[in-house]
């Protein structure tokens, strides 16, 4: 166990609706009730002297492309020195819902504009990236994974070029279901986690920066 962040570090939360979970966007303090909120809950109970600034700005519906059209306002004038982001099932989603796909060519495109302009206008910045996911807990998911498989093939070689952690969520949340956990006890539709899926990524989240 470690305290990860230095006192006067701003940690920034990036992403879809997973990690924006209904946070209030009039409250600049407010980390919505998912994996960000507890992974605050816990440090602070850990380091409860810290003087760590935590900052969630993931938008619910977001896709690469929005992620990519806020990255001036929500990231770069934000200077985090750490940023984690979780990105893409809305980019899988949108090909199913609305007949609206983004290939993996360009989600490619949208994330490497993200994460290289990081690394050119934030360079002390230190980045995490967080793997999308899908469960098959509803019937229509299964057909999701031939479009998400490339987009995860996608975010790893990201990861590899730009990422300095990496959480591999897809691959840890089939290991707890292959332990006994149901499936929809970690994301009723497949997508959203509840309580227990969002409780699990903080704490491989923390375990990952050995904070836990």
């Amino acid at each position: 166990m470690e305290r990860f962040w230095k006192d006067g570090q701003v940690v920034l939360f990036q992403g879809d609706s997973i990690t924006d979970c209904g946070r209030n966007r009039e409250d600049e303090k407010s980390l919505g009730n998912g994996y960000a909120n507890k992974i605050v809950e816990i440090y602070n109970n850990l380091f409860p002297e810290h003087k760590v600034t935590f900052i969630n700005k993931a938008i619910s519906g977001d896709r690469s492309k929005d992620l990519l059209d806020r990255y001036e306002k929500d990231i770069r004038d934000i200077r985090p020195d750490f940023i984690s982001i979780m990105i893409g099932i809305n980019d899988v989603w949108r090909k199913f819902d609305s007949n609206d796909p983004t290939s993996t060519e360009q989600f490619k495109a949208n994330y490497r504009k993200v994460l290289s302009s990081i690394k050119r206008e934030c360079p002390d910045t230190k980045i995490m990236i967080l793997e999308p996911y899908v469960l098959d807990t509803l019937e229509d998911r299964k057909q999701w994974y031939d479009t998400l498989d490339p987009i995860i093939r996608a975010v790893r070689d990201l990861a590899q070029e730009y990422a300095d952690y990496y959480l591999p969520v897809e691959g840890i949340l089939h290991s707890y279901i292959s332990k006994g956990i149901q499936k929809e006890k970690i994301a009723a539709d497949g997508v959203h986690p509840t309580q227990t899926g969002h409780g699990i990524i903080a704490y491989e989240y923390m375990k990952l920066l050995n904070i836990l």
